[in-house]
């Protein structure tokens, strides 16, 4: 690859890496991946409509997962294009301003369903500690405004990083680690000194991943505590249960992250394929696993599923 040192950046490219090695059975990869968009746009635009049209669910906790759901098919509509792109039709190619673009929807919508799921910690958290003024507390009124607050906050922390990019000079070609754009991965092509990048990065995952786990971990410690407390074992194995499909919304979300901000930052060249791995982990398993979850642990929403397709 010839790189000419006064490259200006609005002529340079991005070419997108799908799985490296297997370019031959590409077109059999794209069928898993066709059903898991699919099945990822189908469950939460379903989890949507019932929420929307059945008002017995018009309760806070359903408001939250009306969230994220709606934050899990924005990330996955984002990666989509580009990454069936690649798989169908070996499509490879994208614009600088494309792949800012990309940057800044993924990690928008990244931040803000980190912020949702504060939120729904603290929804559990009232529920449990003050069942009879759970619905007082939680108004309308305020979960609109803990919403607007989510996204305010995911837009406003990730805005700088398409600017912080677009102001690096790039080869003409150059490869990036995945099917879609990512701040860490974009940065480090780029032909000068990226340590602000890597310090507002790094400032970026302490303010979400960091606070908000500690956010999370502090609702759950403050849940427990509240648990131990009643008297009857059953009403709080009860009261644990409704816990159960944010804890694995939760997981599902934090570890392929976490995971991946690692590699992208302390991992060598043999751990590619690994970053590839949890890359796809990432973007899809978590729009993919909370319908799922939320539908087989919540009783209200798995009946008005089934009375969907059996009357």
């Amino acid at each position: 690859m010839l790189a000419v040192n006064d490259t200006k950046s609005t002529t340079a490219v991005f070419l997108l890496t799908g799985i490296v090695g297997h370019e031959d059975v590409y077109l059999w990869i794209s069928i898993p991946l066709c059903l898991v968009y699919a099945i990822v746009i189908i469950g939460n635009t379903g989890i949507l409509f019932i929420i929307k049209t059945d008002p017995s669910l018009h309760e806070p906790m359903y408001i939250f997962l009306s969230m994220l759901a709606i934050t899990d098919l924005g990330l996955s509509i984002t990666t989509m294009p580009t990454t069936l792109g690649i798989f169908l039709f070996n499509s490879r190619e994208i614009s600088l301003d494309a792949c800012f673009a990309q940057v800044f929807f993924i990690h928008s919508f990244s931040y803000t369903e980190s912020s949702v799921l504060v939120s729904m910690a603290f929804d559990r958290f009232i529920a449990i500690r003050d069942p009879l003024r759970y619905a007082s507390i939680l108004t309308p009124l305020r979960i609109a405004k803990m919403g607007l607050v989510c996204v305010i906050r995911g837009v406003a922390l990730q805005f700088p990083f398409p600017f912080l990019l677009k102001r690096f000079q790039y080869w003409r070609v150059n490869v990036v680690s995945h099917s879609y754009c990512m701040h860490n991965d974009v940065m480090k092509l780029a032909s000068a000194d990226i340590t602000v990048n890597n310090i507002y990065g790094f400032f970026i995952i302490l303010s979400t991943v960091g606070l908000d786990s500690l956010l999370i971990l502090l609702s759950y410690v403050m849940i427990l505590k509240t648990v131990l407390s009643i008297a009857s074992r059953m009403e709080s194995l009860r009261a644990l249960n409704t816990c159960v499909s944010h804890l694995c919304a939760v997981l599902l979300f934090y570890i392929p992250m976490v995971s991946l901000a690692v590699i992208h930052r302390f991992g060598n060249s043999s751990s590619h394929l690994l970053q590839i791995f949890f890359g796809y982990i990432y973007v899809l398993v978590p729009p993919l696993m909370n319908p799922i979850v939320y539908s087989m642990k919540s009783k209200q929403l798995r009946v008005r599923i089934i009375r969907m397709f059996v009357k």
